[in-house]
């Protein structure tokens, strides 16, 4: 057996596969974040581990004697930061926490960390919220012995040891993404020394071994492995079987990614686009990231005063855009505007303007921003032969149809189940278990494939053109 734990911002999800990759359970534990201040988004690493406790009891009711390998996934960029003898210093600094925007500027205008990074420094990297740290909380700053990366404080309570791996490290700002290894210089750019680095392997690769008093707690034997494990969506990346240069997936979630394979380094960071490590070795892989992907529709269903389900049961067949356009930037963009002032918009709106029209343009303007991930990914020379659909947005076909008929690439819909960031880190569990690779990661079954719809992909074509004009006129008003 073996498992895959995924911490995200909202709960930490635990799985469990034995040998053929089957699904033999799954827990889950929530989460909660605090917001103590405008743009501030902070956890409690204690409760991390609570929430790993409780999914890991859970699981036990199964029997945990035959696992092996245990694998990890995990919300990216967050700074974890503790002292010599192992302490959390203060609350984790969230992913989408927006404090560290100055700080981010002033790193960005360094050219030094796109060259080496391949990624613009976005104020949500883990870099920046150090510089923040010292400016703001310098006595805090002064104990820092280790920064690590959320999932990484749980590989420190399972196994004793200061290890992170490539995808992951790749969020930092601190990472040289083409070498695979921490930047002296960039670390030094930002006051911080590679002592307060973790050691970093590969995801498949063994990063240490579950401690004796955990392993009796919950049934387990000696000698289990944890693996390096992976960034959440390198990590899914794994869990759909996209490792491979051509292969993609499409996500849905509160957030929107569109994340492509690659077999070599392409940074392009004028794109907004991320290039980080893939969590196997020599990988990597790009990402264009929208903020908001379901989080608008869901939005919007709150506005209609209706469940986001029903707004898109009754859509019936794809049509072309209409005269109202949607803009999903509700708390800023990133790829490819990499622009956190900007917001969102409902424009062409008119009498006849109802609820299924103006769900059509919701649903459309993710579409459209998604097709700008595209493009971005397409300028750094990525292309994308295959297409996976994940995440709750998922299950909307129309949703699916239009993005298919804008990026003029089927959509293939894996059959029920969860193919995400726990059962990619299950996944590598297993490899640095056996000691395999890259053929553990073969794609899901699929349950049906959506076709671009010929006839309405000039619509859509130029549909996308009026966003971007529109995209264009808002950015200059806010």
């Amino acid at each position: 057996m073996y498992i895959g734990l995924d911490l995200g911002t909202s709960g930490l999800k635990g799985i469990l596969i034995d040998d053929a990759q089957r699904v033999l359970a799954e827990a889950t534990a929530p989460l909660t974040v605090s917001r103590p201040a405008p743009g501030w988004s902070e956890q409690a690493p204690a409760d991390w581990t609570l929430a790993a406790e409780a999914v890991l009891t859970a699981l036990a009711v199964h029997g945990l004697g035959a696992v092996r390998g245990i694998g990890l996934s995990g919300q990216m960029h967050g700074a974890t930061l503790l002292d010599a003898a192992d302490q959390v210093l203060r609350p984790c600094i969230l992913w989408n926490d927006t404090r560290a925007h100055i700080e981010a500027a002033a790193l960005d205008a360094d050219p030094r960390f796109r060259a080496v990074t391949g990624n613009i420094v976005f104020p949500g990297f883990t870099a920046p919220k150090l510089v923040w740290v010292a400016r703001h909380e310098p006595e805090v700053f002064a104990r820092v012995a280790k920064v690590l990366l959320p999932k990484d404080y749980l590989r420190l309570w399972l196994t004793g040891e200061h290890v992170g791996e490539m995808s992951d490290a790749a969020g930092t700002s601190w990472l040289d993404t083409g070498g695979r290894g921490w930047s002296d210089d960039l670390l030094d750019a930002t006051g911080m020394t590679l002592s307060q680095m973790p050691r970093l392997v590969e995801g498949s690769e063994v990063s240490g071994v579950l401690r004796a008093d955990i392993a009796a707690r919950f049934g387990m034997p000696a000698g289990v492995v944890v693996a390096g494990g992976g960034g959440d969506n390198a990590a899914s990346g794994i869990g759909v079987g996209v490792v491979k240069a051509g292969q993609a997936f499409v996500s849905l979630g509160t957030s929107g990614v569109l994340f492509a394979a690659n077999d070599g380094y392409q940074p392009d960071p004028a794109t907004a686009v991320h290039t980080f490590c893939h969590a196997l070795p020599g990988t990597w892989h790009q990402m264009g990231v929208i903020l908001a992907a379901t989080d608008a529709l869901n939005w919007f269903a709150r506005l209609a005063g209706t469940a986001a389900a029903g707004l898109t049961a009754d859509l019936g067949a794809l049509q072309g855009p209409g005269c109202t356009r949607f803009l999903p930037y509700l708390g800023g963009e990133r790829t490819p505007l990499n622009d956190a002032a900007v917001r969102g918009a409902f424009i062409g709106l008119d009498h006849a303007t109802d609820q299924q029209a103006a769900t059509r343009a919701v649903l459309e303007g993710v579409t459209f921003a998604i097709a700008d991930c595209r493009d971005a990914l397409a300028a750094t020379g990525t292309r994308i032969d295959s297409l996976l659909a994940v995440g709750g947005g998922s299950r909307s076909d129309y949703w699916l149809a239009a993005i298919a008929t804008a990026l003029e690439t089927p959509v293939s819909v894996p059959v029920a189940g969860d193919f995400g960031g726990a059962f990619g880190a299950a996944r590598l569990g297993m490899m640095a278990a056996t000691g395999a690779g890259a053929e553990l990661a073969t794609p899901p079954q699929i349950a049906r494939v959506i076709e671009p719809v010929a006839a309405l992909v000039p619509a859509f074509a130029e549909g996308h053109a009026r966003y971007r004009a529109a995209r264009d006129a808002i950015r200059a008003l806010v």
